[in-house]
């Protein structure tokens, strides 16, 4: 047998281990290949789409490499130490510590190469499936068509095989071998009991509480000046909560007799705290990379949701036109809408509203007056609340979040006819687009006043959002109608769609960079978990000859497997609930759909992980009490 088959059998036989690694580094690569695949399409070329969207694409793909490089580095690190026994029988038997590193660097040359090859391979399986989810989330027009991807394919290839060269060589030479004894006892070395600190615990209580309460208290900008001092202080608690807290609560729960000796308990909390001692810093990766792709995906999800939502909600109209002074060009302008919502048979119902525009006695201040009855028919129309007004009064009206009129409720304004208008209820209501501070009055009331000083149209036409033709006909006519002090058209769809197209790149590359993380944490767990599988064999094989029963082991292994799997996993998910809420109070929108959507999802794919690592973890300790 030869040296590099001994080294292929060695992966062969370490399977189990360097599945994960190679399942996690496999999918890494077919994301790096699949952003390739975008950045090298024809269709997206910087003359067909925005120049920056195509930088973007270009960019994240190496910002996956970069963490690639940092995660392979971690993972090997984590084989090297489970695998120090294995190297101490090794050296034992006459293998020099050439031939070790020799061995460790085709070991992982051989599964990075696989990786490599597996991930592109799967890349292109399901490239046509991937452009097709592209489109959608990229808003193109256009079909992407399936093409052959040789420079993806190239340069993939070479970038990770380097990186692999790299790491493989970078961990060879900084390879200790240690003393003979030390590596063949690795696993039978004496541990001291982890001690944790009174001041330290209180002090995680302490930042994580007052970062949990600045968070949630903040609104506006005063959300951006607060994020560096709330994640310098959200680092430093999490990082403490896994390496005191933790241990000190475990440490408290072992000296209570009762919950100790009740039932399998002193057999789950036994060496727990050692784990949570040895496992502190995993878990601290763990935590802050999944909540910084919880809270990377929810906000940009969010983010979207609420300029798509916003929109619709304060211009609820798929076209409005204002003309500031009515003359034949306003005719023709709407007659040119007419006609470009006729031919691209768009359904909509048309509405005019008359702004009149009064000068006040003092001439200081310029009343804009609405008829009650023409501001109901848009009432109607939108199905919200009409005005209702009584003894002469008027009603102020704002837009989106202004609170103007508040300001100008009960104040009675003089105009130069002599009439006098008064304010006595204020109306927050997107009927008119962008305009506030203006006045919907009786219709009696407006039959008594002289014509106004000045006077604009505003037209609305109302229908269902989503129409097949929309987008089309207001880019169209956005390019055809003039837009100054005098004229304003606005198409709903269609600013909507530019804005899904400016910000469809960002989502593409936020969302898959934040599964790359998440995947990645999940494999530190896995990594963490496994390492200490021969120890749990040892000890429940011991465990067992006292009369463990199968439905105890069972138990206890998923309790086990349960909170060193998941107690990270929800300290993000508290992390991340927090900074989507701070996020919704710092633009006055709720995100709570986005955010139960988006962290329900990553936790159902944690359970679903979760299960399978668990499956497969009792399988190995079940064989090992049979053998």
């Amino acid at each position: 047998m030869t040296f590099r088959q001994f080294a292929f059998r060695n992966v062969s036989r370490n399977k189990r281990l360097y599945t994960a690694y190679f399942l996690s580094s496999m999918f890494t690569v077919m994301v790096f290949f699949t952003f390739s695949i975008f950045a090298f399409h024809p269709m997206l070329s910087e003359d067909r789409m925005q120049s920056s969207a195509v930088v973007a694409l270009s960019v994240s793909k190496w910002i996956i490499y970069v963490f690639s490089f940092f995660f392979v580095l971690y993972s090997m690190s984590a084989f090297l130490q489970s695998r120090k026994r294995e190297f101490g029988s090794m050296m034992m038997q006459g293998m020099t510590t050439r031939q070790l590193r020799t061995m460790i660097f085709l070991e992982n040359m051989i599964i990075g190469f696989g990786a490599t090859i597996s991930g592109i391979g799967l890349g292109i399986v399901f490239a046509k499936g991937i452009l097709l989810a592209g489109e959608q989330a990229l808003a193109l027009n256009e079909q992407l068509q399936f093409y052959f991807p040789f420079k993806a394919i190239f340069l993939t290839l070479a970038s990770f095989l380097l990186l692999f060269v790299l790491i493989s060589l970078f961990i060879s030479v900084v390879l200790r071998s240690g003393k003979l004894i030390t590596l063949i006892k690795a696993d039978r070395q004496p541990k001291r009991e982890p001690k944790a600190s009174l001041l330290l615990s209180l002090l995680v209580v302490a930042l994580l509480g007052t970062s949990y309460f600045l968070s949630l208290r903040a609104s506006g900008l005063d959300v951006v000046f607060l994020l560096p001092p709330v994640v310098i202080m959200v680092t430093i608690g999490t990082y403490l909560l896994f390496t005191q807290l933790s241990v000190y609560l475990i440490r408290k729960l072992k000296r209570k007799e009762r919950f100790f000796w009740f039932k399998t308990n002193m057999l789950l909390f036994s060496d727990l705290s050692y784990r949570m001692k040895d496992n502190a810093r995993s878990f601290f990766l763990v935590a802050i990379i999944s909540t910084v792709s919880f809270s990377a995906i929810g906000a940009l999800y969010g983010f979207q949701s609420m300029l798509n939502g916003s929109m619709t909600k304060e211009n609820p109209y798929l076209f409005t036109y204002l003309a500031a002074d009515s003359d034949s060009k306003e005719q023709a302008h709407v007659q040119l809408i007419d006609q470009s919502l006729s031919e691209s048979k768009v359904t909509a119902e048309k509405t005019l509203l008359e702004l009149n525009y009064y000068n006040t006695a003092e001439g200081n201040q310029t009343l804009t007056l609405v008829k009650q009855a023409e501001y109901n028919h848009l009432a109607e129309l939108l199905g919200i609340k009409p005005i209702k007004l009584s003894d002469g009064k008027a009603a102020i009206v704002d837009f989106g979040l202004s609170r103007k009129g508040e300001k100008m409720l009960h104040q009675p304004v003089k105009l130069q006819s002599g009439i006098v208008i008064e304010a006595t209820q204020a109306v927050v209501s997107p009927a008119i687009r962008g305009m506030s501070g203006y006045y919907v009055v009786p219709d009696e009331l407006f039959a008594k006043l002289a014509p106004p000083d000045q006077e604009s149209h505003y037209y609305a036409w109302h229908g269902p959002i989503k129409q097949q033709g929309a987008v089309a006909a207001g880019g169209k006519l956005t390019n055809k109608l003039p837009y100054d002090e005098n004229y304003e058209f606005y198409a709903l769809e269609f600013q909507t769609n530019r804005i899904n197209e400016s910000f469809g790149p960002l989502m593409f590359i936020g969302f898959f960079i934040g599964i790359v993380f998440f995947v990645s944490a999940g494999s530190f767990l896995y990594f963490r978990l496994y390492s200490d599988l021969d120890e749990d064999k040892q000890k429940f094989k011991a465990i067992s000859k006292l009369g463990l029963s199968e439905r105890e082991l069972g138990k206890i292994l998923n309790r086990q497997i349960s909170l060193l799997f998941f107690a990270p996993i929800v300290v993000a998910l508290v992390h991340g609930a927090v900074a989507l809420t701070t996020l919704s109070h710092m633009f006055n929108y709720s995100m709570f759909k986005e955010s139960v959507l988006v962290l329900s999802l990553f936790f159902i794919i944690q359970l679903v992980y979760f299960c399978v690592v668990r499956l497969f973890y009792t399988r190995q300790i079940k064989s090992a009490l049979a053998g």
